[in-house]
């Protein structure tokens, strides 16, 4: 067999496989749509499950024997399950906007293209859109592992009866781009959001020192400001790049090459152990000799590993302090609920902001 004919052959076998794909996608889907059915049947409008979303991907990438790798081949899952999902009601999930943002494309990751992404101008109309229910979800950024905690984040939490419901970590890749009218040669003024430019600091000491940084509301913005200045350049992502259809000068010029987020998925109800989980809450403490060693040892003593503490100014009073912790574990584990019940007898308040499977992608 000469080898044109070996690879007609192959191209034979790949078209029989992807007609057994389809047919083997449609059959999910209409399973999906049976669900949906029995669902409404029992009066259970729950149609997104993260817990059973987030079991299912860790069982395909511990299934997967290549030779895509893992996240790749959960990622073609995650796709699948959001149209599915779409079949049986679209999802519409609130980010921080405008379009093109980081936390556009961290709520895509997480929901897949059949989600119904709703663009929101600040954190909180995030909160209040999902707490009305105009949103089934909403996504917000919460910490960057280069500049830190996301306050306004946090500090939206305190006030409200919003669950996290789920996270998802995305690696940030910044560009440092213009438009089509822009003169590279006289460029004088760079936008981007305050906490990009200081992730992209010491590149831009050392590339552009002399240029005006000007701080906006969100890449996506400094990408659409850019549009129609001739001196003006722009740090952003892929999706701004694209969307505002600009041209990369420089690409990944963020100053540590493993700068990423983690976005919180916001909803309104409790969720289920999933068998890999993480519980969020928010804890004041008295004011007293060692209330910070009291808070942190029923930690130690139920080995429960906390992996998050943070402090925010109390709204209560003047110079007091709430602690913002995550901890690994579900609030059904037992060594959790030990770990909640001591806390409850011995701190001012203890407010559980959720429990959630631990980001899969």
């Amino acid at each position: 067999m000469s080898e044109k004919d070996a690879l007609l052959g192959l191209r034979d076998k790949i078209d029989a496989l992807d007609l057994q794909i389809m047919e083997s996608i449609s059959q999910r889907a209409n399973f999906a749509q049976q669900v949906a059915h029995v669902k409404k049947s029992l009066g259970d409008t729950a149609y997104y499950r993260p817990e059973r979303e987030a079991q299912v991907l860790r069982s395909v990438m511990e299934s997967n024997t290549g030779p895509l790798d893992n996240e790749d081949m959960a990622r073609l899952f995650r796709q699948i399950m959001s149209a599915c999902l779409a079949l049986e009601q679209p999802i519409k999930v609130a980010f921080l906007g405008p379009e093109g943002t980081f936390t556009q494309e961290a709520a895509l990751k997480h929901f897949g293209d059949g989600a119904v992404a709703v663009p929101m101008s600040a954190i909180d109309e995030v909160f209040r859109e999902v707490l009305a229910g105009a949103c089934h979800y909403g996504v917000v950024p919460v910490e960057n592992s280069t500049e830190g905690v996301i306050s306004h984040t946090l500090d939206s939490f305190m006030d409200s009866s919003i669950k996290i419901c789920g996270e998802v970590e995305l690696r940030i890749h910044h560009h440092f781009m213009m438009g089509e009218n822009t003169k590279k040669e006289n460029i004088t003024r760079v936008y981007s959001h305050a906490q990009s430019l200081a992730q992209c600091r010491q590149w831009l000491n050392s590339n552009y020192p002399n240029i005006e940084r000007v701080a906006v509301s969100s890449n996506a913005d400094a990408a659409k400001r850019v549009q129609g200045e001739w001196n003006s350049a722009a740090i952003a992502g892929d999706m701004s790049c694209e969307l505002y259809k600009l041209e990369k000068l420089w690409e990944k010029i963020e100053d540590r090459p493993d700068n990423s987020t983690r976005f919180l998925i916001i909803g309104r109800d409790d969720i289920p152990p999933s068998g890999d989980d993480r519980t969020s809450l928010v804890v004041s403490v008295r004011n007293k000799p060692g209330a910070l060693h009291d808070l942190l040892e029923p930690f130690r003593r139920y080995n429960v590993d906390m992996t998050r503490l943070e402090s925010r100014p109390s709204r209560s009073s003047k110079w007091s302090y709430v602690f913002f912790i995550d901890c690994v574990g579900h609030i059904e584990d037992e060594a959790v609920k030990s770990v909640l019940a001591e806390l409850a007898s011995d701190v001012a308040d203890l407010k559980i902001l959720g429990s959630y499977p631990r980001a899969v992608l």
